[in-house]
C-alpha cells in the first residue's frame, strides 16, 4: 500500500471519528438547553434554530446512511426469506421511519429524537390508549 492511500484512508477514518464526536456532543448537550429554555427569547430562539440546523448538517446524513444500509438489508431479507413482506418491513420500518433534521423542540428536550423509527401504530400518539391496561371484570365467574 502505497503513501497516498495510507495517508487518504487515515484523513477518512479521522473525519468519521470526528463527525461521531460531534454527534455525541451535540447529543450530550441538548439537556443543558432544555434548563435554557425558561429564560428564552426571540435571541435565544433564533440560536435554537440556528443550532437546529447545525445539529442537522450533522445528524441528516448519518440517519440516511443508516436508512439506505437499511434499505439494502431488508432488501436482502425480503429475497432470502422468498418475499415475506413481514421479514423486510422488521428491518425497514426503523431505519427508514423516524426523524431526518433536528428542530429546536428536539434541541431543548420538548420533543423526543426518533433515530430508529416506529411502526405508525405505535407511535407517540398511540401510546397513551396502548399503554391503559384494560378494566377488570369483577363481574366475571371464576
Amino acid at each position: 500500500m502505497d503513501t497516498r492511500t495510507s495517508r487518504a484512508s487515515f484523513h477518512q477514518s479521522t473525519r468519521r471519528v470526528l463527525a461521531s464526536a460531534a454527534l455525541a456532543a451535540l447529543l450530550a448537550l441538548a439537556p443543558a438547553t432544555a434548563f435554557a429554555e425558561q429564560q428564552r427569547g426571540m435571541g435565544a430562539s433564533a440560536g435554537l434554530g440556528i443550532g437546529s440546523a447545525f445539529a442537522s448538517l450533522v445528524y441528516a446524513p448519518v440517519k440516511l446512511v443508516y436508512a439506505i444500509g437499511g434499505c439494502v438489508v431488508g432488501g436482502l431479507a425480503w429475497a432470502f426469506s422468498g418475499g415475506d413482506n413481514d421479514v423486510a418491513m422488521v428491518v425497514l420500518t426503523p431505519s427508514v421511519l423516524g426523524d431526518y433534521v433536528l428542530t429546536p423542540d428536539q434541541l431543548t428536550g420538548d420533543e423526543s429524537i426518533e433515530f430508529f423509527g416506529r411502526d405508525p401504530e405505535y407511535a407517540e400518539e398511540n401510546l397513551d390508549v396502548a399503554a391503559a391496561p384494560p378494566e377488570p371484570d369483577y363481574d366475571q365467574a371464576w
